[in-house]
Parts: structure tokens; sequence; C-alpha cells
């Protein structure tokens, strides 16, 4: 759920950033611009928001793989989430952080009970 949450709206973010050279606006709020990469002096650009949705992508890959119970979704969940929280936070996403660690205590209870 996350992969298509953040996703789908990245996508278009990444497109109307190329199309239009500025950041996508949603409901008046900048969507993807004044978070820590601008104070870490990482500019919001095309391939960030492109990097953002593959990471997204991968996270769909993982859902599904964790849906069709194979034993190295698990290992890859947990692996991805580092990948994730630094895009998250890096943007200021408020929930990404929270759902993502939710997630992933979910997934070491899997892998720590045997299943």
């Amino acid at each position: 759920m996350l992969g298509l949450g953040f996703g789908l709206p990245g996508a278009f973010g990444a497109w109307y950033y190329a199309r239009n050279g500025e950041v996508w606006t949603f409901l008046g709020f900048l969507t993807y611009s004044e978070g820590p990469f601008e104070r870490w002096g990482i500019p919001t650009s095309t391939a960030l928001l492109v990097g953002f949705v593959a990471v997204c992508a991968a996270e769909v890959v993982v859902g599904v793989l964790l849906w069709s119970d194979a034993t190295i979704a698990l290992w890859l969940a947990v692996a991805l989430l580092p990948i994730e929280l630094v895009f998250w936070i890096g943007f200021a996403l408020p929930f990404g952080p929270l759902l993502g660690l939710a997630r992933t205590a979910l997934v070491v209870a899997i892998l720590v009970s045997g299943e």
C-alpha cells in the first residue's frame, strides 16, 4: 500500500516537474519541496523524483512477494526500509516513517516467529 500510495503521486510529481520545471502543488501544499533534502543541499529534480518512484515500485514488488509468501520478501522488506526512510525524511513526507516502521515491525515479528 505504501508503494502505491506514495508511488502514484510521486510519478505524477516527477512528470509534472519534468514538464514544468517546478514542484507540483497539491491542495495548496508543495509536494516534494522545502524538506530536509533542500536543507542538505539536494534540490528537487526529476532524477530525485524518479529515484523515489523506483523505490516505491520496489516496495510494490516486495509487497507482492510478501503476499505470495516468498521467503526472500521478508528480508527484502527489511533491507528496503533505510532507503525508503531517506526519501520519506528527505521529502518530509509525514506518514511514511510511521507506516514503514509499522510494516517493518510486522515483518520482523513474522521473521522471529519463524513462519
